[in-house]
């Protein structure tokens, strides 16, 4: 290929990755605040979250991308360019199937956990923040990875757009030159390199959240905590 074509595809390198991180950041928080909605102990608050995990999950990702950017203008005059319409509408996709991950991740703590919370005088908010989430993040992680993995490949729907992806510039190429089996080939070899960057960074991710599960708080900060707690008569565990 020519320097031109070349420059081509890094310019759609960068578009899917910036639309890979930017999809990946709402669907991170979809994810988190749907899941833990799933949670809820007010039933009406689960069964919304459950209805939208159901309906962006059993919709398609490529009708979801028309829909954003077709219909959306015409039903409501709110025109998205194709990289914020792409990222609005994987976004919502794929994180009604994270919020599924984060809510298991929450249910498979040990109930002794929650129930330790409670007996300190937590708020539910506090367990959350200090007793559930530290213990179901780094769970979610493998999960998430496939997910990211998933959305990484997903991110060729918006080709569909007109825009600048990756695949789109490689099909502009195709047309070029006229050599199918030779640009799909690149295509490929470049999805997968970006693709195993990501699960090694998932992987480093993992390890780094478990290293400090389940060792003793023999730290001096965590037996200052413990003494605070104590002090303060939290949990009826104070001095008489």
């Amino acid at each position: 290929m020519t320097s031109g074509l070349w420059e081509l595809v890094l310019k759609g390198i960068w578009t899917t990755v910036q639309l890979l991180v930017l999809s990946a950041l709402l669907a991170t928080v979809v994810s988190f605040v749907v899941g833990i909605a799933r949670t809820h102990r007010l039933w009406i608050v689960r069964f919304l979250a459950g209805l939208y995990t159901e309906v962006f999950r059993g919709t398609s990702a490529l009708v979801m991308i028309f829909w954003v950017f077709f219909v959306l203008p015409v039903a409501f005059g709110w025109q998205l360019v194709p990289l914020w319409a792409g990222t609005l509408a994987l976004g919502l996709t794929y994180g009604a199937y994270g919020s599924e991950i984060v809510r298991g991740a929450l249910n498979a703590v040990d109930p002794a956990q929650q129930e330790g919370g409670v007996a300190l005088s937590f708020t539910p908010w506090q367990r959350m923040r200090l007793i559930l989430l530290p213990q179901a993040v780094p769970e979610m992680i493998p999960s998430f990875c496939n997910l990211l993995i998933e959305l990484l490949k997903g991110t060729a729907l918006v080709s569909v757009m007109g825009m600048g992806d990756l695949t789109f510039s490689a099909n502009l190429v195709r047309l070029a030159l006229q050599q199918s089996a030779e640009i799909y080939t690149y295509i490929l070899l470049i999805y997968f390199v970006i693709a195993f960057a990501l699960t090694r960074l998932m992987r480093g991710l993992e390890k780094r959240l478990k290293a400090g599960i389940g060792k003793a708080p023999g730290n001096e900060k965590a037996a200052r905590e413990l003494k605070r707690a104590q002090t303060t008569g939290v949990g009826g565990g104070g001095v008489a």
